[in-house]
């Protein structure tokens, strides 16, 4: 028997659809988009869903918002200088709210490549504001939940 032509063959040397070897690190990158788009169709992020009005347990927006942005928004932007809201405004977007917020803002730069030409561009990204709020709140219907809720 012929050891190497099998070995040749269970490593697609012989194949005529691929002509070399892959190295793992190749086989990660090429499979990795494939994984991460099966997983995202999966967990039903890619799948439409219907908007439905407001649920009893939802929680109530916080009244006004940041006159910055002309109040239409149910948010305000407190930071230490003062520039956005002042610092002892409202973090929290929901109102009758008992728990905890953690709020940050995050500034750096993302690099742009047009793919076409290999032009580069840095772009900057300024106070991308991020938070979050876990605790207790009266719902639309007046009784008390407890959620998390995000804002990115």
């Amino acid at each position: 028997m012929n050891f190497r032509a099998l070995s040749d063959h269970r490593l697609g040397r012989a194949s005529p659809v691929f002509a070399g070897d892959i190295s793992r690190r190749a086989f990660v990158r090429r499979t990795s988009g494939a994984i991460a788009a099966g997983a995202a169709y999966g967990s039903g992020l890619l799948r439409p869903t219907l908007a439905l009005a407001a649920a009893s347990d939802d929680p109530l927006p916080i009244p006004g918002g940041s006159p910055l942005l002309g109040g239409g928004f149910h948010i305000y932007g407190p930071t230490p200088d003062g520039s956005f809201d002042p610092i002892d405004a409202e973090p929290s977007s929901i109102t009758n709210f008992n728990g905890v917020v953690g709020l940050a803002y995050i500034n750096g730069s993302v690099t742009r490549t047009k793919i076409s030409t290999g032009e580069r561009a840095e772009l900057p990204f300024i106070a991308s504001d991020m938070r979050f709020m876990q605790g207790v709140y009266r719902g639309v219907d007046g009784k008390p939940r407890q959620g998390t809720f995000v804002l990115i």
